[in-house]
């Protein structure tokens, strides 16, 4: 009782910062998301083994990436993602580690996606949708998995999760999103983009477990009290944000 307590009192307060931040925009939201970026390529350099130097080096490059999708600069832009996309090169070149490199698109795409959709006509809306989606998707595959059990997702990689979860989760996503979607006036493809992004969302998951597998831990970090370490909260909404931010774009969203 004492650890869900803890757990429900320190995943209050991060959704309280990360919707304060998103609600006020602007620089506040910039910081929140630099922040939250560095400390996932820092967890990723820890899940790769990196020497402290090498992460070092790949911390500074994301922190330029991301002063220039700062307000007072680019702006989260085709260019600052061109920028990401070199400075991923030349971290890899740098510290040699192919992986070091991908670990900064990792971390920084997601969050000039956040800011690129916060940055919309109706950017709020549409970027606390795509998190919901994912919180969505979370909840329902927990809570139809262990209602419904039955043959595993990917037993290997993470043990608890369910293809019910999974029907669950695409359910949750899909009727809540179209629900928010309605609410708010978004596109019409917001009213089923919900379950093929649980998907995407699940799929994120699985391959946080899968490094967490790889490196021999159960947490990428401890920075958040009976949670673990930022990855392990932002695992789905890693390519989904990005996923969103591509389709709205492009166009298709």
């Amino acid at each position: 009782m004492s650890d869900l307590k803890t757990r429900a009192l320190a995943g209050l307060v991060a959704a309280a910062v990360a919707l304060g931040a998103l609600a006020a925009g602007g620089w506040l939201l910039w910081a929140f998301v630099t922040v939250v970026a560095v400390i996932a390529l820092a967890e990723w350099c820890g899940l790769a083994g990196a020497h402290v130097a090498r992460a070092a080096i790949a911390l500074v490059l994301l922190a330029g990436v991301l002063i220039l999708s700062s307000p007072g600069s680019w702006g989260p832009e085709r260019d600052t993602v061109a920028v990401l996309s070199i400075a991923a090169i030349v971290a890899a070149m740098m510290v040699g580690s192919s992986r070091i490199g991908w670990g900064l698109v990792y971390a920084g795409a997601p969050a000039i996606a956040l800011l690129f959709l916060r940055g919309l006509p109706q950017g709020f809306a549409m970027a606390l949708w795509t998190i919901v989606i994912v919180i969505l998707t979370d909840t329902g595959a927990y809570f139809s998995g262990r209602a419904i059990g039955g043959p595993k997702l990917s037993p290997k990689l993470s043990p608890n999760k369910t293809w019910a979860g999974l029907v669950g989760g695409m359910a949750a996503a899909l009727i809540g999103g179209a629900i928010l979607g309605l609410a708010f006036g978004l596109p019409g493809a917001t009213l089923w983009l919900g379950a093929p992004l649980a998907v995407v969302a699940q799929g994120g998951d699985l391959y946080e477990s899968a490094l967490k597998r790889k490196a021999g831990v159960k947490d990428s970090g401890h920075i958040l009290p009976g949670h673990g370490g930022i990855l392990d909260r932002i695992d789905g909404l890693i390519p989904v944000a990005t996923l969103v931010a591509a389709l709205v774009a492009g166009g298709v969203l």
